[in-house]
This record gives structure tokens, C-alpha cells and sequence, in this order.
């Protein structure tokens, strides 16, 4: 009996190797069928490979609602053709990109999108402006037009004749052609002035027959008080009576189409846009969704005394309701949304302009719109470059270039370092012509203007408790010996020839006491005061100070004399002031124009400081990104892909030491202490079938990544290959970086590829050994691998 036992239990062991072996080689199987194609770094593309097979099937197929509703077109079509036959044929189910045919109706499906910017009609407006790019119709005439069916280049086709023309010949005729080409634009040239002035533009022999896609937005909801019309392309609101319009063929929205029944001799200026009046509209769906007949307040009081209801209920019998919408919801991610324009970029050319656009952090300094404006139509003197800005660590928000004045003017939101607001200037060169506009409220000293140029300085300032508004400063040469002096101190600055200062009126002052004027000549050495007019008076008050050295030439001090102060006082019967208040008034004068001094002298280290700053700005080009931005902050995000790893890491480690594959089933099979054998062989199966679907997704997750890394670089090599011809050389260093970078990532994944299929029997065949030594099935298990 034992031996047949012992037979028994070999031959059982002898099954189960074999299973496992066969489980190896069903493994081996599947994963073998995984193969990776690496693409060529640049495939040619093919504009007839797009590949519409991920559609959903309402692309490709028509519903039994949807082609009822195609009839009931053709059917409205016909009636319409045949009662307007002098009209043109109405647009009711173009083609899609499937090459399906779609009602109108149901290609529009409203979404609500996250973004607060496109609630409101002029951020949706514009965001659909940048997003589209204007394309015109093959025939402006018509929206829908078949194309033709192409020829098959023949494969076999007879060579071109050589050319056999005189090459001097050739040469004689080029040359004559340019000599008529020259006169030609000279003679353009001398008639310019006179063309530009008669500049109309022709008439237009489509006028009034060519087709626009327009948005029109009905008064009523949303507080909208009147209708007005959006173009689309350009996100402009126009009235419904602007002359640009001519007329309207027919309004739809996503649930019912009206054509207009109304005359349009001129214009769109006399129609009534009330969808509820059959007669004006005519509406091709009969149901309940359609806008309501406006009438007048004794009508609808009568028919408000009527019964109603069943005459709801036929027209609701009689209605058939627009199919759902086929398209799919509209989504649009953060980055789509920034991004805005098509790769990022937009070029709208207008008469003599031009306008570029690009999103946010596309360009490293920060640029999303620069307007050119040119001399001539051609476009080729460029008169002024205007450049807006965003996310600047300088606050520079906008930059204008004038090129016939060379004048170069930048604007700051508030935030910079010195409240700058604005700087025009020729040259960045210190004490050259310039204009500096500052943020008044964020000063001490109240500037709001300064304007400098080789010879004299200006000051503006508001808002000060002394009422000062201005102040002038007139500079004279340096002598030779200061200029060989580089450091900016108080000795090499610019002589001061004269300081003039202007003070508001101070109404807790006298008029004759308060100061509206007061100049420092100070290579003459003169201060006069000049004050405000009382009133019913037209003069006013002044004073002059004549500066006496503190000793004369023989070594004597100097008393104040009155010949030292000349007064002229308005309306005053009081005696003229003792000399001892005089002197003291133009000792404190003199001190006054030490401070002033000095202050100039400051202004003009400030101006310096600020040219260095500007300079090491402009160098730098710093973009601001903020905390939130997850993407485009690289310290927080690497910190936070950092902490990220490291808790994975720490997470793995106590999960390996606390790892026990057996636990999951042990907890589905319940109560071990009484374990059969055919339990513990069974434990042992599904153990093994776990790990197992456990490497084939592991390989089939690294497949998909690889797949995804490819597509990725497909769609970079098509953007490539359409945008080659425009690309600068920073495009096509990034676009081969970016290559790089992706062969490198599609090279790794499919060594991780090829590892893992070698590496997952392996793995299977050490799961298993460690199976049948576990302690807890080897009673159960008494045989060895």
C-alpha cells in the first residue's frame, strides 16, 4: 500500500511540473507577441494617412433619427427651391470630416467649460479668434463645394525634352526683363503720392453675393438688450443694423433652423429678429423649443383667456425634436487654453500692419503680441513696433518703437523696484534725452515725471505736504578734469547753473507769505522768491536775495545790508521787514539750496541706478510663474517630484518587508489550520496564475508607454514637417532636442521591454520554488522543483 502511495505522489508531482511548465510556455507566448517598431526620426508625412478609425461611431454612421431628419431637410429644401427659386440653396447638412453628411443643427453642442473667461461672449469670442485661423472658401459664393476627383499619377511617363535654349540668350532676356521691371517701379514710385491719395478700393463684382459665418446673440436672456452680431474671426461686436451686413440666408442653433422670409434691400437694418413670427421666419422643425411670437398686450390678453392646453398638445404630437448632437463634448485642457492659438502661435496680416500672437511663456521674454505698423503697403519701412508682455519679473507689460523717431518708450504695471510706470529714450546712454514716468503714490518724495536730456533736468511730483508740483535744474559743462573721473560723487556731478521750484497754494498761509516760485541762480548768486497773487490783485509779491561772500577782500566780515534784498510787496502799507529777519531769511535760503543740491545729485545717481537695473533686466529676461502653476514652477516641481519618489521608495520598502503573496488567498480561502492537500496545491495555482496576469500587464503597461512615447514623436515630426519653411533656429534646435530626448525615452522603454521578457519566467520559476519551501504548504508539498 505504501508503495503505490509513493507512486501515487510521483506521478501527481510529475502533472504538476508539467503544468508549470506549460504555464511557462503560455507566458513565454504572450509575451513574445509584444514587438515595438522604433520610427524614423523624420517620416515623411502623408496628409491622406489621417486616420479616422478612433472616431466615435456617430462620425461615421447616421442614427434613424438623423437620416429622418436629413429627409425632412430634403424635403424643406425642395418646397423652399420651389417657392424662392431666385434665392440661393440653403445650407443644411455639409459634409463632415468622415465625409457623412450632418444636419447643421446637431454639429452644435453647448458645454460648459471650467474657465470664467469664456462665460461672458467677448473672452468666448476671443478665445475662438485666437484659436481659429481664417481659411477662405475655395468659390466666396458658395460654403459647400464638391472637390474633384483627382487623377492617379501615372507610374510610367515619358521624360521631359532637354532644354536646349542659348543660355546667353536666356541671360539677355533676364536682363531686359529687369530693365523694364526697374521702370516699371519708378514709375510706380513717382505715382505713389498720387495713387495713395485717390486709394479707393474697386468695386467689388461679388458684392452682396458672397457668404460669411456669422454669430448672432438674441436680446432677452442674460441681460442682453438688443441683438448684435460677432464675427467670429476677429471677436468684434457689430449692431444689427451696421452696413457691413447685406443679409441674412438663415439662423440655426442646436435646436431648430429658421430661414429669413424678410427683404434685405437694406441691409439688415430693417429686420426683425423675432424667430416666434412665422411670416418673417420660417422655421423647418415644428416643436416646443421655439422662441415665442411677440405680440401685442390686448392679443396676448385674449389668447391668455383661451384654453390652451390641447392645442399644446397636438403641436407637440405634430413636432419632431432635433436629434442629440453627434459631436463629441468639447474639451479643452489648462495647458490648450494658454496655449490659445494654433502651436502657440497666430500671424494676422492687416493693410500696412501686421499682428502677431503667442501664448503665455512661449517665448523666453515673456512677448504675446507685437503689432507692426509699416509706411507702405507692401510692407517693407517699418514706422513703429509695439511688443505687450506678461509674467515679467520686471513688470515691463508693454514696449513701443518708434523707427523714424528712434524713440523707444516701455510701460510697468505697478511693482517694480524704483515705480517705474514708464522710460522713453533714444539711447540707454547716461544724460541723454529721456523721460521717466514713476507711480507717484508709491514714493516718498511724491515724483511722478522726470525729464532729463544732457542740459537740464525736470521734476513732477504730486502729492507732497511742502505743495511742491516742479522742479527745473539747468546743468553746465564739466570741466576736463572731472570728466576723466568715473566714480559718481558729488565733485564730478554736472555744475548746476540755476534750480527753479514751484510750490501749489497753501491755504494756511498768507498769499504775500506763501511761495509759488523761487530760483536759485547759483553761478550768479542770486535766490529770488516770487509768491502767490492775493486776491483782486494781478501782481504779486517778490523778493531777491543777493549772495555776499563771508568776508570782503581786505579780510573784514560782511554785515547785511539792504542793498543785499530788493522786495516789491502788493497792496501793503506795512513798513518794509528789519534787516535781522531778512538775513535770517536768506540764511536759511542758502541751507535750502545746499539740500537742493544735493538732491539733484541724488536724482541723478537715481537715474544711473535705474539704467543699471534696466540693463541687467533687459539681459535677463526673468519670467515670474506662480506657486499654483505646477507645471512651469521647476523648484517646486522638482521638490515635489522629489518628495514624491521618496515616499514611493520608503512605501515599496515596507511593502517588500512586509510582503506576503500568500496572505490575499489565504484570506479568500479562510480557516488554514485544517489545510487539505488538494487546498494547498490549489492555493499554490492561484498564486502562481496571479503573478503570472501580473508580469503580462506589467509588459503590456510598458508596451502602451512605448506606443504613447512614439505617437507623441510622430505628431512632433508632422508639426515639423508643416512649419519647417517658417521656423527660426531656436525652433529647430528645440525641435531636435526634443527629438533626441524622445528616441532616448523610446530606446529605454524598449530595453525595459526586452528585459522583462527574459526576466518574467525567471521570476515565475523563483515564485514557485519559493512556494514549496513556504512553511506553511510544505507538509502539504513534498516534493522539490
Amino acid at each position: 500500500m505504501e508503495v503505490l502511495r509513493e507512486n501515487g505522489e510521483q506521478e501527481e508531482e510529475e502533472k504538476k511540473v508539467l503544468v508549470i511548465s506549460n504555464e511557462l510556455q503560455d507566458l513565454e507566448e504572450k509575451l513574445s507577441r509584444i514587438k515595438v517598431h522604433i520610427p524614423n526620426v523624420v517620416p515623411e508625412f502623408d496628409w491622406n494617412s489621417i486616420d479616422t478609425s478612433q472616431l466615435p461611431a456617430s462620425y461615421k454612421t447616421n442614427s434613424a433619427k438623423e437620416q429622418m431628419l436629413l429627409q425632412l431637410a430634403d424635403n424643406f429644401h425642395r418646397q423652399y427651391a420651389h417657392l424662392c427659386p431666385d434665392r440661393q440653396p440653403l445650407f443644411l447638412h455639409p459634409l463632415n470630416e468622415c465625409g457623412v453628411e450632418k444636419f447643421v443643427s446637431t454639429t452644435v453642442r453647448p458645454t460648459l467649460q471650467p474657465y470664467p473667461e469664456l462665460y461672458n461672449w467677448d473672452g468666448c469670442a476671443q478665445f475662438v479668434s485666437d484659436y481659429l485661423t481664417m481659411e477662405p472658401l475655395s468659390s466666396p459664393i458658395t460654403p459647400v463645394l464638391k472637390e474633384p476627383v483627382k487623377e492617379k499619377a501615372k507610374k510610367y511617363a515619358v521624360k521631359p525634352p532637354r532644354d536646349l535654349r542659348s543660355k546667353f540668350e536666356l541671360q539677355q532676356v533676364s536682363k531686359k526683363e529687369a530693365d523694364i521691371k526697374a521702370a516699371q517701379k519708378k514709375k510706380q514710385k513717382e505715382e505713389e503720392e498720387r495713387v495713395m491719395e485717390a486709394e479707393k478700393p474697386t468695386p467689388d463684382p461679388l458684392y452682396g453675393l458672397r457668404v460669411h459665418a456669422w454669430v448672432l446673440v438674441l436680446s432677452g436672456k442674460r441681460e442682453v438688450p438688443e441683438s448684435f452680431f460677432i464675427d467670429p474671426f476677429t471677436a468684434h461686436s457689430y449692431s444689427t443694423s451696421d452696413d457691413h451686413f447685406l443679409g441674412i440666408e438663415s439662423i440655426w442653433n442646436h435646436k431648430n433652423y429658421w430661414v429669413n422670409m424678410q427683404d434685405c434691400w437694406n441691409g439688415c437694418k430693417d429686420l426683425t429678429f423675432d424667430l416666434g413670427d412665422p411670416v418673417r421666419w420660417e422655421f423647418m422643425l415644428l416643436g416646443t423649443d421655439k422662441p415665442l411670437l411677440l405680440l401685442p398686450e390686448e392679443e396676448e390678453e385674449e389668447l391668455a383667456d383661451e384654453d390652451l392646453d390641447d392645442f399644446d398638445k397636438e403641436e407637440e404630437e405634430k413636432g419632431f425634436d432635433m436629434p442629440p448632437s453627434w459631436v463629441d463634448l468639447i474639451q479643452i485642457s489648462r495647458k490648450e487654453f494658454e496655449t490659445r492659438c494654433p502651436q502657440g502661435k497666430k500671424v494676422i496680416q492687416y493693410k500696412s500692419a501686421k499682428l502677431e500672437k503667442w501664448a503665455p511663456y512661449l517665448n523666453s521674454n515673456g512677448l504675446v503680441k507685437r503689432l507692426t505698423v509699416y509706411e507702405d503697403p507692401e510692407c517693407v519701412r517699418v514706422l513703429e513696433v509695439k511688443g505687450w508682455f506678461e509674467n515679467r519679473e520686471d513688470m515691463m507689460n508693454m514696449r513701443q518703437m518708434n523707427k523714424k523717431t528712434e524713440v523707444t518708450t516701455e510701460y510697468f504695471s505697478p511693482g517694480h523696484i524704483q515705480g517705474l510706470k514708464a522710460h522713453s529714450y533714444k539711447t540707454m546712454e547716461p544724460e541723454t534725452e529721456r523721460t521717466m514716468e514713476f507711480y507717484s503714490e508709491t514714493r516718498v518724495d511724491g515724483l511722478q515725471k522726470r525729464v532729463e536730456n544732457a542740459k537740464e533736468m525736470t521734476e513732477y511730483f504730486e502729492g507732497r505736504s511742502d505743495f511742491l508740483h516742479y522742479r527745473h535744474t539747468e546743468f553746465g559743462r564739466r570741466t576736463k578734469r572731472a570728466q576723466m573721473v568715473l566714480i559718481n560723487t558729488e565733485l564730478n556731478a554736472r555744475p548746476i547753473v540755476q534750480i527753479k521750484e514751484q510750490f501749489h497754494r497753501n491755504p494756511e498761509k498768507p498769499a504775500d507769505e506763501d511761495v509759488a516760485e523761487r530760483i536759485f541762480m547759483i553761478l550768479e548768486g542770486r535766490i529770488m522768491l516770487t509768491y502767490h497773487c492775493k486776491d483782486d490783485y494781478i501782481t504779486a509779491s517778490k523778493k531777491e536775495f543777493i549772495k555776499w561772500k563771508d568776508v570782503d577782500n581786505k579780510g573784514n566780515k560782511v554785515i547785511m545790508t539792504s542793498d543785499m534784498c530788493i522786495s516789491y510787496q502788493v497792496g501793503s502799507s506795512v513798513k518794509n521787514k528789519k534787516l535781522l529777519h531778512l538775513y535770517e531769511m536768506m540764511l536759511k535760503l542758502m541751507e535750502e539750496e545746499k539740500q537742493l543740491r544735493h538732491q539733484v545729485w541724488e536724482s541723478e545717481t537715481e537715474v544711473l541706478e535705474i539704467l543699471k537695473i534696466r540693463e541687467e533686466e533687459a539681459a535677463a529676461s526673468k519670467l515670474t510663474v506662480s506657486m499654483y502653476d505646477t507645471e512651469r514652477n521647476e523648484k517646486s516641481k522638482q521638490q515635489r517630484e522629489t518628495m514624491e519618489r521618496l515616499m514611493l521608495e520608503e512605501r515599496q520598502r515596507q511593502v517588500e518587508q512586509d510582503l506576503d503573496y500568500l496572505a490575499p488567498f489565504l484570506i479568500q480561502m479562510g480557516s488554514t489550520e485544517k489545510m487539505s492537500k488538494w487546498q494547498a496545491l490549489r492555493l499554490k495555482e492561484d498564486c502562481l496564475n496571479d503573478f503570472k496576469h501580473h508580469l503580462i500587464d506589467k509588459a503590456n503597461l510598458i508596451q502602451a508607454r512605448f506606443e504613447k512615447e512614439t505617437q507623441e514623436l510622430q505628431k512632433k515630426q508632422q508639426w515639423y514637417q508643416q512649419n519647417q519653411l517658417s521656423m527660426t533656429l531656436e525652433d529647430e534646435d528645440a525641435y531636435l532636442t526634443y527629438c533626441s530626448d524622445a528616441m532616448f525615452r523610446i530606446r529605454i522603454l524598449e530595453i525595459r521591454l526586452n528585459r522583462h521578457k527574459e526576466m518574467a519566467p525567471q521570476k515565475y520559476i523563483e515564485l514557485e520554488e519559493k512556494l514549496c519551501k513556504d512553511p506553511r504548504l510544505t507538509e502539504y508539498l513534498k516534493f522539490n522543483v
